[in-house]
């Protein structure tokens, strides 16, 4: 149990515009009790520069170094996915606790292979599914599991992720390559359907159809086209254990008429969110809630269900403010709030399935049988 400020080592902090940079740091900076001692980088410049900017005492450009030092709690990667399994491995061996962001690992095989070792080394892990830590999706699973609605009887969503279309940014480039493992299925979709699935229950079985309706983009520095190998239009459907049934389709791109809609149908009413951006993970999502026959009224999250005042909704950082917030609760007190890497393997399974049920057109199902 840790007492005093919990120091973190972060592998992938540069000073230009890393995810770490642009989330990690100002989240930290919402939620007190975290102290970033050293940080790591590919390169020793980038490493001392980061650590300028940052004002974080130690710098490495062997992630190595980082893990073996004495002072860090916690060692949080925040690298491109073929990296995760090489550091996680790192950090488990040194015997440190590990936040990972998501997808955990580059496919399925990967993330089996980090959460046995996990269980095996016998330390904490969190993987960067932050939508556990989102006020309003905090909200609506209390709302459906204090039997608000009822039972469940179908959800739907349609929601846009905003790229992967005909355009792409320089910086996005590499994800449209499958063999990366940052695609649209396993990081905007993942999200979603993890946040879904938290609400609502996993799936017995399911269904999908995988496509790709913009197999060249253009990249819009320069206009020239770029292979992609991943789907950019994704439907999956099938029944929830609950025996809803459940219909999602996610599309890249950004629609004029909704880019995030969410409609949970139950016995005694019904709930629908909505939002500008169809990241759910981060979103301001509105919520209405109408009791059966009624109609539809705005409801409000509760403030006690924002853990961090100084982060503001809808910024990307919000959410991850959240989940330091609950982490900080989970290696003090023992509670087990942030997502493990056990559940970030379940969600590589379900992924798996989907992939499975599109290419065979037959249902699917990722939990084990009893």
């Amino acid at each position: 149990m840790v007492q005093d400020n919990i120091r973190l080592g972060v592998v992938g902090l540069s000073s230009d515009e890393s995810w770490a940079g642009r989330a990690h740091v100002p989240a930290l900076k919402a939620v007190p009790g975290y102290e970033i001692r050293a940080l790591a980088t590919s390169r020793q410049e980038s490493a001392a520069a980061a650590a300028q900017r940052y004002g974080v005492p130690h710098f490495y450009s062997d992630p190595a170094e980082l893990v073996a030092r004495p002072d860090i709690d916690l060692v949080v990667i925040a690298v491109k996915v073929p990296h995760h399994l090489a550091l996680v491995d790192l950090a488990l061996n040194a015997g440190k606790a590990v936040y990972c962001e998501w997808p955990l690992g580059n496919g399925l095989s990967e993330a089996e292979e980090m959460a046995a070792r996990a269980k095996t080394k016998g330390v904490r892990t969190f993987v960067g599914l932050q939508g556990h830590a989102s006020p309003p999706l905090r909200y609506i699973r209390d709302l459906i599991a204090s039997g608000h609605i009822g039972d469940v009887i179908s959800s739907t969503v349609v929601g846009s992720a905003g790229a992967w279309g005909a355009t792409v940014e320089p910086r996005l480039v590499y994800g449209l390559d499958k063999a990366n493992g940052v695609s649209m299925l396993t990081v905007q979709f993942g999200h979603l359907i993890d946040g879904f699935c938290w609400c609502l229950g996993e799936f017995s079985e399911l269904s999908a159809t995988l496509a790709t309706r913009y197999p060249l983009p253009k990249r819009t520095d320069n206009g020239e086209t770029v292979k992609k190998t991943i789907a950019d239009q994704i439907a999956v459907n099938g029944l929830l254990q609950n025996g809803a049934v459940a219909s999602l389709h996610y599309r890249s791109g950004s629609s004029p008429a909704a880019n995030f809609f969410w409609e949970i149908n139950g016995s005694k009413g019904d709930l629908v969110i909505t939002a500008d951006s169809g990241r759910l993970q981060y979103s301001d999502l509105q919520i209405r809630l109408a009791s059966a026959g009624g109609k539809l009224e705005t409801i409000e999250v509760p403030d006690s269900y924002r853990l961090v005042a100084d982060a503001a909704p809808g910024n990307m950082h919000y959410t991850l403010a959240n989940t330091y917030a609950l982490l900080r609760s989970d290696l003090r007190n023992g509670t087990a709030e942030v997502p493990d890497f056990g559940h970030g393997l379940l969600r590589h399974k379900m992924i798996d399935a989907i992939e499975k049920a599109s290419e065979s057109g037959h249902g699917q199902s990722y939990l084990a049988s009893d």
